[in-house]
């Protein structure tokens, strides 16, 4: 049982979200993570730890940039969540993307996918799920947001 009186981590967390010609939301993007970190593998949105002194902008601006190669233009703040993992308590700071510049490189070896509802990608990492919830909502969508990854309960 993870201690939940651990200070949580402080994460930007980018949802790049493309549009459809009619200017709504279409697909997202989704990252794996990279060999050698934990859940390994997982897909998850991309973005980082806070360092001190940043704001969440400022995070997400430079952990994208240094992740997935893109300069972004507005964040806009959209939902907070605390998750609760075995290793770390993390306070996840999400927020929406729709413009952005330069080529997509994946920097850490890890793989992109562009998605919709129900995501194609599997395992997801748990503090995705939420988020992809919230899209769900958002968007009308009715059924699964995910695949279970296979032998998960």
């Amino acid at each position: 049982m993870a201690p939940t009186d651990r200070v949580p981590v402080e994460v930007a967390v980018g949802v790049l979200v493309e549009r459809d010609a009619q200017g709504h939301e279409a697909r997202f993007l989704l990252t794996s993570r990279p060999e050698g970190k934990v859940y390994a593998g997982y897909w998850e949105f991309p973005g980082g730890k806070l360092e001190a002194g940043e704001t969440v902008e400022q995070a997400l601006r430079r952990e994208l940039q240094e992740e997935i190669g893109i300069t972004i233009g507005e964040a806009m703040p959209w939902q907070v969540e605390v998750m609760e993992y075995p290793h770390a308590k993390v306070r996840l700071h999400f927020c929406k993307v729709h413009a952005w510049q330069g080529e997509f490189e994946m920097k850490e070896g890890q793989q992109m996918a562009w998605q919709s509802l129900p995501v194609q990608v599997q395992p997801v990492l748990p503090g995705t799920i939420p988020v992809l919830q919230w899209l769900a909502a958002e968007r009308g969508h009715v059924g699964p947001t995910h695949q279970e990854a296979a032998g998960a309960a």
